[in-house]
Formats: structure tokens, sequence, C-alpha cells
């Protein structure tokens, strides 16, 4: 008997198969899933705008913006606007998120708290955050600290509801379960109730950032703020510089791109996909 030789073509279709290539080409995939929409309406924009259906100042081309949007970052302007938006965002949306998933797991748990909450949330979630934008400014002046409030104010109520309605989703017969077994309310809570209701949580801490995004953008420039991205899309608007505009808008949309894979994705697949509880 003699061992058989592999040819080339075995060691390439093996080499093909190996897990390096094939976390490789999974990365790719991946990126050419991430970046086809982005293809696609890069290239719709472009051939409008060469078209000429708008005028040129109004609608240019993305080679315009992209010179603003590296013109701006070189002198270091947008970096600060940036920075500046970032910091109340986060400030009041960490502040939303706290109260506002506390507020949601009583209410779920309990039917005291819910009778008290539920009324308040429902008048108070449909009015538009801009709303509240002028009665924020009488009571806390004007600047960061009625910037923040507001911020927090208007994010927190999505994240209440899906939280006060993902405790309501857990299943009873796992509460049960978990009761029979001897689990106090603690071990419920941390065990049963907690990993439940994640899934839904997650769902309104991203809804309440989309949320925070809305009304900061808008506030930055009634709140009377130095610095913001905001600021800069407001001020660039009454000079009709629509590529500086459009330069902030690709700013704000790549810092929600990176927080939803730096943070909410990264948080699910620790979580609830670890769990079970939802699919990656």
């Amino acid at each position: 008997m003699h061992e058989d030789v592999p040819t080339a073509s075995t060691r390439t279709l093996a080499a093909s198969w190996s897990p390096t290539v094939l976390r490789d080409r999974a990365r790719w995939r991946a990126a050419a899933r991430t970046a086809f929409p982005f293809v696609v309406v890069g290239g719709l924009w472009e051939i409008v705008a060469r078209m000429g259906i708008f005028p040129h100042r109004l609608f240019p081309p993305l080679e315009e913006v992209a010179s603003a949007l590296a013109r701006l970052t070189a002198a270091g302007i947008l970096p600060h606007h940036a920075m500046e938006t970032v910091a109340r965002l986060l400030t009041g949306f960490v502040l939303a998120a706290v109260v506002g998933v506390a507020i949601g797991i009583a209410m779920g748990r309990s039917r005291r708290a819910e009778d008290i909450f539920l009324p308040l949330v429902s008048i108070g979630a449909p009015i538009p955050g801009l709303a509240y934008a002028p009665l924020f400014m009488l009571w806390f002046g004007l600047g960061n600290f009625s910037a923040v409030l507001l911020v927090a104010f208007v994010s927190a109520f999505p994240i209440i509801i899906n939280s006060w309605t993902g405790v309501k989703a857990v299943k009873e017969i796992w509460i049960r379960s978990a009761q029979a077994m001897g689990a106090d309310d603690r071990r419920l809570f941390r065990l049963v109730i907690l990993p439940g209701a994640l899934p839904y949580v997650l769902t309104g801490l991203r809804l309440g950032l989309a949320q925070a995004w809305r009304i900061l953008v808008a506030v930055e420039m009634l709140a009377a703020v130095p610095w913001g991205l905001g600021w800069l899309i407001f001020g660039a608007r009454e000079f009709m510089n629509t590529d500086v505009m459009l330069a902030g808008i690709a700013v704000i949309g790549a810092i929600g791109l990176i927080l939803e894979n730096l943070v909410f994705k990264r948080l699910e697949e620790y979580t609830v996909v670890r769990w079970g509880m939802m699919t990656s």
C-alpha cells in the first residue's frame, strides 16, 4: 500500500476551507453588506447632482461634500463641534437610560407604579420634543444644562415604554418555574425577568438614542450653545453652504453607526444573543 500524495488542487481546496480564510470571507461579506446601501445612495446622489435637477449650490456633488468635510476636519472645526455634541448626547442619554429603565421596570413589576406613571408617559410621549424646548429654556436658561435635560427628558419616553413592555412580556411559566425551584425575588429578577426583558430594553435604548439625536440637533441652535453639529448645520444654512451642512449630517450618521456597532451590537452579542434570546 502507498499513501496518496495530495495534489496541488487538493491543497488549494483545503486552504480555501481553512478557518482563517472562512473568517476573512465572512468579514468581507459583512463589509460588503454594510457598504452596499451607501454605495447605492451615493451613486443616486451623484447622478442627480450631475443632471442639474437642483441648483448646484443646493445639491452639490459628493466630491464637494468630501472636500468640505476634509477642510473642516483639518482646521479642527468639525472635531470640536462633534465632541461638544457627543458630550451633550451621551450625558443626556445616559441619564435617560438610567431613569427610563428604572421607571419602566418598576411599572412592569408594580401595579401601583404602573397606575402612576403610565398616564403621564402616555400623555407626554406623543408630544414632539421641540414643543418642550421653550419651557426648558425658560425654566433652566440657555446653554448646555437645558439642552442636556431636554435630551434626557425626550429620549426617556421610548426607553420607559419598551422596558415596561419587556417586563410584561416575560412568560408567566418562566416566573412560576423559577419560584417553584426556590428563587427569591432578587434571583427571580436577575435570572429570569431581566434577561427576558432585555431585548425590549435594548430596542428602547436604540429608539431613545434616535430621539436624543433629533432633539439635540434642533435644540443646539435654539439653546444658544456656542458649539455643536446642530449649531454648525443651522449656521451653514444661513449662508447656503450646503456642502458644510451635508458634512455635518454625514458626521452625525457616522457617529450613530459607530455607537450602533461598538455599543448596542456588542451588548446584544454578550447578552441576549449568547443567552439564546435572539439571533445575531
